[in-house]
Order: structure tokens, then C-alpha cells, then sequence
């Protein structure tokens, strides 16, 4: 389960930036997982809930918002965003190798005071 790991540095982050800007509390994080990442959301909550007992974002809520798959077709060069795991593009059918976006876990926002 690589999301105990991924939630306990997205955690450390928040409170490094916290304690920099003088919070003595996070209200809200929200990260966004892309659908290539192989993070479960349900499993990341979970870790989220044991991982912030004790620290200044006990109280926080986590949300998570989800990025699709973005490709970008060499043949035609166009971006487009594939209906299945075949990244074929719609607009050459050329297969694509390229992705753009999908992979990524972004700490985006964090609300404190």
C-alpha cells in the first residue's frame, strides 16, 4: 500500500509550508491524482485518517480531485484523451505513446489559519 508513503510526504509538505506562513492549523487539503497513477483514492483517504493524528492538520479534511489521461498524437499533433487504455488518437487512429497527462500526484491547495 504506496499510499501510506505517498499521503505521509503529501502531509509533510502541507506542514512544512504551514509552519513557514506561522499556521497553527490546516483546514483543507486537496491533491489531485492522475487515472495512470496507480493511487486508490479510497486507500489514500484511509492512510490520510491515521497519518494526521497528532499534527496541526488533525482536523483537516482531504480532498481529492482526479485528472484524466491527456495524450498528445505525433502524426497529427494533436492532444486528445483516450477513451480506453489504447491511446489511439480520434482524429489520425495513429497510436500514441505520448501522455501528456495522468501520471502525476499534485498537491494543489491548502487552506489554514
Amino acid at each position: 500500500m504506496h499510499e501510506i508513503g505517498i499521503m505521509e510526504d503529501t502531509l509533510n509538505i502541507a506542514i512544512d509550508y504551514a509552519i513557514k506562513e506561522n499556521a497553527t492549523e490546516i483546514k483543507e487539503i486537496t491533491i489531485c491524482i492522475g487515472k495512470m497513477s496507480g493511487v486508490v483514492s479510497e486507500a489514500l483517504k484511509f492512510a490520510f485518517e491515521v497519518i494526521r493524528k497528532g499534527t496541526i492538520a488533525e482536523n483537516s479534511t482531504l480532498k481529492i480531485e482526479s485528472l484524466p489521461v491527456i495524450c498528445y498524437c505525433d502524426h497529427c499533433q494533436q492532444k486528445f484523451q483516450p477513451d480506453e487504455w489504447f491511446f489511439q488518437c480520434p482524429n489520425c487512429d495513429q497510436f500514441s505513446n505520448n501522455i501528456l497527462q495522468g501520471k502525476e500526484i499534485k498537491l494543489i491547495s491548502l487552506e489554514v489559519s
